[in-house]
């Protein structure tokens, strides 16, 4: 720990090591891309409260992620990729996390859609055209899935050889630098009521703009503008989904079981970095408190419930192979809702811990704290989960 101006600056990460309790170490592919996260973190860390002040999208960090294929890694490598594992990308968005969170996030948002058509290739239901392409240019791609959930929102016109598509999709993660939206909107079919279809825009099509209105408590790096759809021309070939809008398709267990392990890996990088922090302060107390020791405890206690939580949803998804089922959707909910609730407690605890000088922007922890609290938002919120579960398990009997 150093002091600069009296003011006390956070502590060294190899403190993770010494927090974290033992897991299955990664296999050996995953333990090269993890080294190299820690030879481009420190950069990024630097350049991580610029990033958080002015509101701006992680630019540099992506150009080497760029750089050094992350936007590939987890393509299989028979496709051109890097043949990363699901269980590893979780790791690598982990520990990316503990150097900035938005830089982790954003890439995340990206992963999580490469998952899914991986485990569409690997069930021979097509994507490997759309793996090869990323693999070999690695184009952003943005997701609005989150906030579509069941109903989706804007208005889709027949048109001649497809639609026309007016929307408006908040939380575009990447939408700052994307090059595709992968994104949803209803249709009232005439045939078949109204329904909701899926389908790729690229970001550059005629129609497309982004409103850059990410002004928000934290995550500022993400780059997660409005995207405004006005009269976007989509044709029938790019439709990838057709699904009745307000019902539950088995899609949505595809996803979420792909995509919650990733997003929460990120948020546990972000408790794991308070927790550290907060312990290299606790050890350079001139005067520590009686009860500092029990504080500690306390927080490694939540922050391993975060990190087997997490682990069990890594273990669900089964490195992409697994059926999807509403028991796998469920089950990964209710996790997700309880490592966001633990991630968030273990950077409250962390400032508790700390005490004033957490206060302070220029200590690391205020935007850990501003961060964390991400994970509530994204699907579904507790309350909306705790809904969804109970009906689910009303109707299974």
């Amino acid at each position: 720990m150093t002091t600069m101006n009296g003011t006390l600056t956070a502590g060294p990460l190899a403190l993770e090591a010494r927090i974290t309790p033992a897991a299955p170490p990664p296999d050996a592919l995953t333990a090269e891309w993890i080294r190299l996260v820690h030879a481009i973190g420190p950069a990024f860390e630097q350049r991580a409260p610029a990033y958080d002040r002015d509101d701006a999208f992680v630019a540099e960090n992506y150009a080497t992620l760029k750089q050094h294929r992350f936007l590939a890694a987890a393509i299989p490598a028979e496709l051109g990729g890097g043949g990363v594992s699901h269980a590893g990308m979780c790791d690598i968005l982990r520990v990316l996390a503990q150097y900035c969170g938005s830089t982790a996030l954003a890439l995340s948002m990206h992963q999580h859609l490469l998952a899914a058509n991986v485990w569409k290739y690997r069930r021979g239901q097509g994507a490997e055209e759309m793996l090869r392409r990323v693999a070999a240019q690695q184009p952003v791609l943005v997701s609005t899935g989150a906030r579509d959930w069941l109903e989706s929102n804007g208005e889709m016109i027949r048109a001649d050889g497809g639609y026309r598509v007016k929307a408006v999709k908040m939380f575009a993660s990447q939408s700052a630098v994307g090059d595709v939206l992968i994104t949803s909107a209803p249709y009232d079919d005439p045939e078949h009521g109204p329904q909701v279809l899926h389908f790729p825009v690229p970001m550059q099509a005629e129609g497309v703009s982004v409103l850059n209105d990410w002004h928000a408590l934290g995550m500022r790096g993400t780059g997660s503008h409005t995207v405004r759809l006005d009269g976007v021309f989509v044709p029938d070939a790019a439709v990838v989904l057709k699904r009745p809008r307000g019902a539950f398709h088995p899609f949505w267990n595809v996803i979420l079981t792909v995509a919650m392990p990733y997003i929460m890996a990120v948020y546990t990088g972000i408790a794991e970095k308070a927790a550290a922090t907060a312990l290299g302060a606790a050890r350079d107390q001139a005067r520590p408190k009686p009860h500092l020791a029990a504080s500690l405890g306390a927080m490694h206690n939540t922050l391993t419930s975060a990190q087997v939580h997490l682990r069990d949803m890594v273990r669900i998804a089964n490195d992409l192979d697994f059926e999807p089922l509403d028991a796998h959707g469920q089950a990964i909910l209710a996790r997700k809702t309880n490592v966001a609730n633990a991630c968030v407690g273990v950077v409250t605890q962390a400032m508790a811990i700390v005490g004033g000088q957490a206060f302070y922007r220029g200590f690391g922890l205020e935007r850990l704290f501003r961060d964390v609290q991400g994970a509530h938002l994204h699907p579904l919120p507790e309350k909306d989960q705790q809904q969804f579960l109970g009906e689910h398990l009303l109707r299974a009997g």
